[in-house]
């Protein structure tokens, strides 16, 4: 069962400062992937283990779950992983922001809370500025991944992404869902879903040579699509 924290709490709007690479991981120098929402961590867990030539960051909301992964994390002795509290949406840019060049090479948001409430989209975790700050961090080639089950979660994410123009997908992958996770380690929400033998919605976006429009841009357009009726991605 999900457990749902409202991101637009006052607590929750607090800036927090966080540690650079050279403070999370035993070689900063190795390419960073983010994972958005990352909830107990298992994902990462396995992940980092099966590509040690990666550096792995998750960052969640909920406090409880980063303690207990970080723990894991320790127990294990992952020095390529770390876990953080915070809401992303407010701390994340500003670490991405103080990155070295082509640093971060790969973002992942997967199946994070719904929000189905109008009055509740600003509770969604892919925000027009914080896409804008993937993008502008993201050098070309790299790679921006998000899957969910739920439609009326990935469609307003897939349309805000390609709204932006920052991204393309890979001429070779499935339109509108791609049908595999390029990543080698399912999350734990995935493999249940699978075992229901129900349906995950994927893409995989590449950061495309498009310069980036800027926020008040973005969010105006944003406004007038998530307002129509229908954010179905394009065939």
């Amino acid at each position: 069962m999900r457990q749902h924290v409202n991101p637009l709490s006052r607590f929750f709007q607090l800036p927090r400062e966080l540690p650079g690479p050279d403070a999370l991981f035993d070689d900063p120098s190795r390419p960073i992937h983010l994972d958005i929402g990352s909830a107990r961590g298992q994902f990462l867990l396995a992940l980092a283990e099966t590509q040690p030539h990666w550096n792995h960051l998750g960052v969640e909301i909920r406090r409880p779950l980063v303690d207990a992964a970080q723990r894991d994390r320790e127990t294990r002795e992952l020095h390529n992983l770390h876990f953080l509290f915070c809401n992303a949406n407010v701390s994340v840019e500003g670490w991405m922001e103080a990155l070295p060049p082509d640093r971060l090479q790969r973002v992942s948001i997967q199946f994070p809370d719904p929000w189905f409430k109008k009055r509740h989209q600003k509770r969604r975790v892919l925000q027009p500025s914080l896409l804008l700050a993937i993008a502008s961090t993201l050098q070309q080639g790299r790679e921006l991944f998000i899957q969910s089950d739920v439609l009326e979660v990935i469609k307003p994410m897939v349309a805000l992404t390609e709204l932006s123009g920052c991204f393309a997908r890979p001429k070779e992958d499935t339109r509108p869902w791609r049908g595999d996770n390029p990543l080698p380690v399912p999350t734990e929400r995935e493999r249940y879903v699978l075992e229901q033998q129900l349906p995950v919605y994927r893409v995989l976006y590449r950061r495309n040579n498009t310069p980036l429009p800027s926020v008040a841009e973005l969010e105006q357009s944003w406004e007038r699509v998530d307002n129509s009726a229908d954010t179905t991605p394009s065939p």
